[in-house]
């Protein structure tokens, strides 16, 4: 039962025509998840919606949503036997989902699409752990996945779809028709179905109360935002447009990297029936616009919030949505009254980076400048602000060894996910293993590997710090070698000893005499005393005893 109650939005009684697969981040049965949720996947959710309406059994395993670890999910799959396994590719999950794929039934077919499978279609054909692939779809899927589970061999026809001959072992393309080709790319989005939201097991779902959700309801007085403010909101993710016209240099969705995406809106009276359709099935008051566009272009929100007003949309529900800092900047304090009339609850802002000169190397058409002022003028106006950078790792410093010129330190790149990019002409010249792949923080082409690689983390500083630890022992061993020398010169050793060769002397060394020695050398001359030699005579003159000072007789001058 667990691989089915792990399976979203399939029939049970029937034999699944299709899973599409979200793979995992990482493999979490080797570290197991710490956070309990992450965004849906409509893309996927769209693709299987119109599958379904097509009369398909489809579901959803999204393995993120789950924490399922790369064994776990390809036994899942393998135990329903699916006709098609699907997968979304993307830069952070491909080695996951590559994985996983490894691990399917020679008899499931395969089919991938997103960022990555668009990018780098040649190297995803050649990767023998995708030996199961049949169809690689580039863009979206709709229309194209729906005629794939209808007959495979219409993939033949179908426009950007790829695949390898098994035979000749070469790229394969379809032969698309140029009166159908453009409606198969970009289908018209006010016409597809509303998504399934049974294919998402985590959206809707009850978000806890906020302080912002407090001072909304204090400030509206509404019912619905009173209780809001004590439980949460019930919240739902949505996508109000497809295709970017912006052109940001890090971004998959940029124009230049999707030339055949026609960027389209979806009508706010199509918008505003699935705001109902949930509110009315879920109970859903809040609603969060995923995508780039929705106050990406002053001309749709202008459009938007107008029919929003005639429909009474604040009075009904709040949303949040993504904008576009250079476009808020050029709305007025009226057009940002009117937003929050009409429901707006926050604004996330891509933000990348506080440097103008990065911000200008990305082409965001922005600067810092411009970041503050928009963002002070939406929390003047009562909206929430949420900002993503691109986060380089966090500096964690040393002391060092005492000199300020020994200070060191490390980034700590703990959960942060290195940005990549690259030009398809640069792939198509020199290949994916040549050095075409740019990474924000590093300042040179590079290849994949050195691309993927943190110089400046810790063990570049374990490095450093093994050869600083090694100079300090040695100097710290010279010191005391030194101070050895020292403390030897300096050391009092008091009077000498030397061992008194005269055999009547009884003050040799130990105070024992050489007779006692074994010595009975007589041709030594008795010594003036009778009792001393003189060299034991002249130390005992410098170096006199307790005794001989407070009790002795000083010698008469002569």
């Amino acid at each position: 039962m667990r691989p089915l109650a792990l399976i979203s939005g399939a029939d049970p009684n029937r034999s699944l025509d299709a899973l599409f697969i979200n793979a995992p981040l990482r493999d979490y049965s080797l570290r197991p998840r710490t956070n309990d949720y992450t965004l849906p996947v409509l893309g996927m959710a769209y693709i299987a919606t119109y599958a379904q309406r097509a009369g398909f059994n489809v579901g959803v395993l999204d393995a993120e949503a789950h924490g399922l670890g790369i064994k776990e999910t390809a036994q899942i799959v393998n135990d329903v036997i699916p006709r098609w396994a699907a997968m979304n590719l993307l830069a952070p999950t491909y080695e996951m989902s590559a994985r996983i794929a490894e691990h399917l039934a020679p008899e499931i077919a395969l089919m991938v699409g997103g960022h990555h499978a668009k990018a780098m279609p040649n190297r995803i054909l050649n990767d023998p752990r995708m030996r199961n692939l049949r169809a690689l779809v580039l863009g979206e899927g709709e229309l194209r996945v729906a005629a794939l589970l209808e007959d495979e061999q219409r993939r033949r026809e179908l426009p950007g779809v790829i695949w390898r001959d098994p035979l000749l072992g070469t790229r394969a393309t379809g032969i698309a028709d140029a009166k159908t080709s453009a409606r198969m790319l970009g289908p018209d989005i006010n016409t597809l179905p509303y998504v399934n939201r049974a294919f998402m097991p985590q959206d809707p779902y009850q978000a806890a109360p906020t302080a912002t959700d407090r001072r909304i309801a204090s400030a509206r007085g509404r019912d619905w935002l009173t209780a809001a403010a004590r439980t949460g909101h019930a919240e739902a993710n949505i996508v109000g447009s497809r295709g970017c016209p912006y052109n940001c240099t890090f971004c998959g969705a940029a124009w230049s990297a999707n030339p055949d995406v026609k960027i389209r809106v979806r009508s706010p009276r199509n918008i505003i029936g699935e705001l109902d359709q949930l509110h009315d099935e879920y109970g859903v008051t809040c609603f969060r616009f995923v995508d780039d566009l929705f106050l990406g272009v002053r001309d749709v929100i202008h459009e938007h919030m107008k029919v929003f007003a005639d429909e009474e949309v604040g009075a009904r529900y709040v949303w949040d949505a993504t904008g576009r800092i250079n476009v808020l900047d050029r709305l007025s304090d009226s057009d940002l009254d009117v937003l929050v009339g009409n429901g707006l609850r926050e604004v996330a802002l891509g933000i990348e980076s506080g440097s103008d000169t990065i911000l200008k190397a990305m082409d965001k058409r922005i600067n810092a400048a411009m970041t503050e002022r928009v963002t002070r003028r939406l929390l003047t106006h009562g909206i929430d602000v949420k900002g993503y950078l691109i986060w380089s790792g966090r500096y964690q410093p040393d002391p060092g060894y005492g000199s300020p010129k020994e200070q060191d330190g490390y980034d700590d790149f703990t959960d942060a996910i290195p940005v990549l990019f690259t030009t398809l002409d640069r792939l198509q010249a020199s290949g994916p293993h040549a050095a075409v792949w740019w990474r924000w923080g590093h300042r040179q082409w590079e290849t994949l590997p050195d691309a993927l690689d943190n110089p400046a983390d810790r063990r570049a500083w374990e490095v450093r710090e093994k050869v600083r630890r090694a100079r300090y022992d040695e100097e710290l061993a010279q010191r005391e070698r030194e101070w050895a020398v020292e403390k030897e010169r300096w050391a009092w050793k008091g009077p000498s000893r030397t061992p008194c060769r005269r055999w009547r002397c009884v003050s040799g060394a130990g105070g024992r005499s050489p007779a006692r020695w074994g010595r009975t050398t007589r041709s030594s001359p008795p010594p003036e005393d009778g009792r001393h030699c003189s060299t034991c005579r002249s130390d005992m003159r410098q170096y006199p005893t307790l005794s001989s000072t407070l009790f002795g007789r000083r010698p008469r001058s002569k």
